[in-house]
């Protein structure tokens, strides 16, 4: 029989709220345009700020998995000339395994792209990605471009970014920052390499030379004040790593160079004779001479923002004054109780239209002020979260239990929680402690309200639920053992719960696994497990019989059962694919189908419908990167099967409603989101899909009209 050819439908997407904004690193208002805003984000792409609905609007999720690593994005730049034209210099890593960089570009301030393929690797999410603005137009000339990378020199476009060619003058293979001098168009650049450096061109970067008195630091940030004063921020080391920035500031001052002299003047808020640690980067200078500058990596007692209205000599820490409005976002009160300003304070921008707004970045997201005025005043100094649709939440796992919460979702850093509305962050279903990464999350197929997830942590590594994530109790031991020495950390790894609860399953990473029936009083080794350390193996649950589950061992390409709650696995499966350790591949259990197994794999998609039914591969499905499962358009059908994946050629999200005999693809190229974490389909609403695209968050997409079967 023909198998029909793969539709489309247009699905609506929208972020799920939880307020887990990630490190934003980088912000741009454009110097003559009102209204326009941009912010960098290390690995959840690159956003504009909608004044009038006050939220953020994602500018890269046409992106497709092929070009995913382009969510990192290294710097972004403004044509001071022309408001519509955006650029983004966009990479996620270094080494020789990863995806080389590219510059994309727009004319339409992020609404459409072109891209510009480039030679070399971006590290947008590298140490060292916290500086200042590496890609910069030239203000006199909007056809060229510079681009200073991580660490292979300079780079020029005279074409508006459509090429790019390496110049050989460049004082410096690993580049901070580039920014031009307004009155004289003077090109700064600061150095990376050795002890760092600050150097200038006068002829647009035919040559550069040493700017005469500058400290040997770590150039961080730079700003000129309207006067033609010269502010920069320094960081020094601290040896454990070539890059500074977020992280390894052991020191650092803020200098200033008032106009028409070639000395500098430290005017550091807080100076290493203090006693304290860190260095500094965020600065800014309104068009009235309000001075903003953040520390960097000063751990004790925490980092602060200060402003200065008279060029620095004198500041306030607006940690004094500060107050946070985090009423939207229950997990922000939680983890910020003494109210400070955050970590990882990398970039802060003061509204050239608006002198009470600045914005800056941290480590959880985006904070603005209300009312930047009554700086170094007794009056309260309000800040909002302003991360309306910037969710930056790195989710490790989704789950939608058949009853209880509509989601839930484990985090790196903010741990996760529990939705039952999709457009509020969570209170009651927060998962603590909120500061610590959660690995894995499953729920009892019979028994919904029963969860277990494993964290990131030095006690018990897992909590267990039985009234649906209300309240949590630590497991009573844990078969996670501590990383021998010189070997890499080990995580907690995953977890399942039987359907009805009497048993858990847990592998820990690169280890065996192991069985509690005392609902993890205790832990015993699972006989029969692989004998193999090199890939983590996930066990799951069947959702319908108790006390079974399963296991993909895929460097064997063999599927495993145990019948007894884990107590022992044997061969059901053999023959399919090896998976390498660096790849993907995912065994999932039909939820309302006993033993109905189906495995995403790098080379296509199988399916067993049951014991008497060998796997077969699911035509015109090419590659699949992810399962999940969702409610049958008709009461008592089987259920909708969402793949990621690539099936006759076009890679995207799929739908099938008759066990992958057809397929409709429900996303289109404006909704492509990079990579995917995870997918869930909701087990009670037909054709929602909640996904976990790779720094975006949680988001759900429906079709146009939705039905409950």
């Amino acid at each position: 029989m023909a198998q029909p050819t793969p539709g489309s439908q247009a699905y609506h997407w929208q972020s799920v709220p939880y307020g887990a904004g990630g490190y934003v690193d980088g912000f741009i208002y454009h110097p003559r345009e009102k209204g326009i805003l941009y912010a960098r984000t290390d690995v959840g792409g690159l956003y504009r700020y909608d004044f009038t609905g006050r939220s953020w609007v994602p500018l890269l999720d046409h992106l497709p998995r092929e070009d995913a690593d382009f969510m990192g994005v290294l710097s972004v730049a403004i044509d001071p000339a022309n408001p519509d034209k955006v650029y983004a210099a966009c990479g996620l890593y270094l080494q020789d395994w990863a995806r080389k960089g590219a510059i994309l570009r727009s004319d339409d301030r992020g609404l459409t792209w072109k891209k510009t393929e480039l030679p070399i690797r971006i590290g947008g999410n590298a140490d060292g990605r916290g500086t200042g603005e590496r890609l910069v137009v030239d203000p006199r000339d909007s056809n060229t471009v510079y681009f200073g990378s991580n660490q292979d020199g300079l780079w020029r476009s005279t074409d508006s970014g459509a090429t790019f060619t390496k110049l050989t003058a460049s004082p410096a293979r690993s580049i901070n920052f580039l920014i031009f001098e307004p009155s004289s168009n003077d090109l700064y650049l600061a150095s990376a390499d050795g002890k760092g450096g600050l150097y200038v061109s006068r002829d647009k970067g035919s040559t550069f030379v040493a700017v005469e008195g500058a400290p040997q630091q770590l150039p961080q940030r730079a700003a000129f004040a309207a006067d033609g004063t010269m502010y920069v921020t320094f960081a020094v080391g601290d040896g454990s790593s070539w890059a500074v920035n977020p992280s390894h500031a052991e020191g650092g001052k803020l200098v200033r160079r008032d106009p028409g002299s070639a000395g500098w003047k430290e005017i550091s808020p807080i100076k290493p004779s203090d006693g304290l640690r860190g260095g500094y980067s965020g600065i800014d200078v309104a068009p009235d001479g309000t001075v903003v500058v953040s520390t960097l990596d000063r751990w004790w007692p925490h980092d602060d923002v200060f402003v200065s209205r008279d060029k620095g000599a004198r500041w306030s820490a607006l940690s004094r004054q500060a107050r946070f409005a985090v009423s939207d976002y229950p997990w922000l009160e939680e983890t910020n109780p003494e109210r400070r300003m955050g970590g990882w304070l990398s970039d802060l921008k003061i509204n050239p239209f608006n002198p009470d707004e600045m914005t800056y970045g941290h480590g959880g997201g985006v904070w603005t002020s209300r009312n930047l005025s009554a700086a170094g005043t007794d009056q309260p100094l309000i800040f909002d979260a302003n991360i309306a649709n910037l969710e930056e939440g790195a989710v490790t796992q989704l789950v939608s239990p058949s009853g209880g919460a509509t989601i839930l979702a484990t985090m790196g850093d903010t741990a996760g929680g529990a939705w039952d509305d999709l457009t509020k962050s969570p209170k009651a279903g927060l998962f603590r402690p909120n500061t610590e990464t959660n690995e894995s999350i499953d729920y009892a197929g019979q028994r919904p309200g029963w969860i277990v997830r494993t964290v990131h942590n030095s006690k018990t590594r897992g909590f267990f639920s039985k009234d649906g994530g209300g309240s949590w109790d630590m497991f009573a031991a844990t078969p996670v053992v501590a990383s021998p020495p010189n070997e890499p950390y080990r995580g907690p790894g995953a977890i399942a719960i039987s359907a009805k609860g009497s048993a858990l399953v847990w592998a820990p990473e690169r280890s065996g696994g192991f069985h509690s029936s005392d609902g993890g009083k205790s832990w015993s080794p699972s006989a029969g497990w692989p004998d193999q350390r090199e890939q983590t193996l996930t066990p799951i649950a069947d959702k319908v019989v108790d006390q079974v589950f399963y296991l993909h061992d895929r460097p064997g390409g063999r599927i495993l059962v145990s019948v007894d709650g884990g107590g022992s696995f044997k061969m059901i499966a053999e023959g399919l694919p090896v998976i390498q350790s660096w790849d993907r591949s995912q065994l999932a259990v039909t939820p309302t189908r006993m033993r109905d197994l189906w495995i995403a794999l790098p080379g296509g998609l199988v399916h067993s419908r049951s014991a008497d039914t060998p796997f077969k591969s699911v035509k015109k499905v090419e590659a699949a990167w992810a399962i999940g499962f969702g409610a049958p358009r008709l009461k008592d059908g089987y259920p909708t099967v969402f793949v990621f994946g690539k099936i006759a050629g076009q890679g995207g999200l799929w739908r099938s409603e008759d066990e992958g005999v057809s397929w409709l693809r429900i996303n289109d190229d404006a909704h492509q989101f990079g990579d995917m974490r995870s997918i869930t389909g909701d087990p009670l609403e037909f054709g929602t899909l909640y996904i976990a695209p790779h720094g975006r968050g949680v988001m759900v997409g429906r079709p146009p009209v939705v039905t409950k079967p």
